[in-house]
């Protein structure tokens, strides 16, 4: 599974990550912005923001080049190359593996900024009740009747209670609406499926005609914590987001993937 495919992950949560604000209300911007998301077989990226104060309008802040970012499997330790401004890599793709823990460590305005996370085990049996589904015109959608049953049942192994996320990515190159849907739908869309072994998907969920790949992530709980968070925040709670970055903020994850198909017509 190639790296894009994350990215409705990262926007997802991007708005969380950026900002903060003191007790006193002094918006504040001198802290990093860590943004890595660790998978087997893929070589290891991070993104080094400057953080933002919450009245900047910028999804991101500006990224900070020229930094020394060494990353440690318990072993061994490697120094990742700036590739493009703000973006650090190391091109080993078989350096991360599953199970192990691997810390991130690099100076930032005088402080040592770091962060540790654990790669967790795939999933397996990631199965779907069917992989073509029919979906009915409902003239009065969203109203109750077929457009509010269940169109796919997906099921997978979790004896550990691990965190996962669903993607379901439209793979057309510009998606057809269905009959009856909003017009202003995202023809992509993430399912927060926290610790449980499943998820039911109405049809009511589907805007879009077309084929669909369907991602199931394998998460740790600083990212769930993140996506918690983004999903309750509003203008009346500004608080300092959560994360696993010491002396700084973002996300510096691990993950695992598997991948269905979804073919949706009308």
């Amino acid at each position: 599974m190639k790296f894009k495919h994350i990215y409705i992950l990262i926007t997802l949560i991007s708005t969380t990550l950026f900002g903060c604000k003191k007790e006193d209300n002094t918006v504040v911007a001198d802290r990093a912005v860590v943004v890595a998301y660790l998978m087997p077989g893929q070589a290891p990226s991070v993104k080094i923001y400057q953080q933002k104060a919450f009245d900047d309008t910028a999804s991101y802040g500006a990224l900070v080049t020229g930094l020394n970012l060494t990353l440690y499997n318990g072993a061994d330790s490697v120094s990742m190359q700036e590739t493009a401004t703000g973006t650090y890599n190391y091109s080993n793709t078989a350096y991360i593996q599953t199970g192990k823990t691997y810390s991130l460590k690099f100076s930032y305005n005088n402080e040592t900024v770091t962060a540790t996370t654990t790669v967790p085990i795939k999933t397996t049996g990631f199965t779907a009740s069917v992989t073509t589904i029919l979906v009915p015109v409902d003239d009065d959608f969203p109203s109750a009747g077929t457009t509010d049953s269940v169109a796919v049942v997906y099921r997978w192994n979790n004896p550990d209670s691990l965190y996962h996320v669903l993607v379901f990515k439209n793979d057309e190159l510009y998606p057809f609406i269905l009959s009856g849907r909003r017009g202003n739908a995202q023809a992509n869309f993430t399912i927060n499926a926290k610790q449980q072994a499943g998820y039911d998907l109405y049809y009511r969920t589907l805007n879009y005609k077309g084929t669909y790949k369907v991602i199931l992530f394998t998460v740790n709980k600083e990212y769930n914590d993140v996506l918690s968070s983004n999903a309750n925040t509003s203008s009346q709670q500004l608080t300092n987001p959560p994360g696993n970055i010491t002396n700084g903020y973002g996300i510096f994850t691990a993950m695992q993937a598997d991948t269905l198909q979804l073919t949706v017509n009308q």
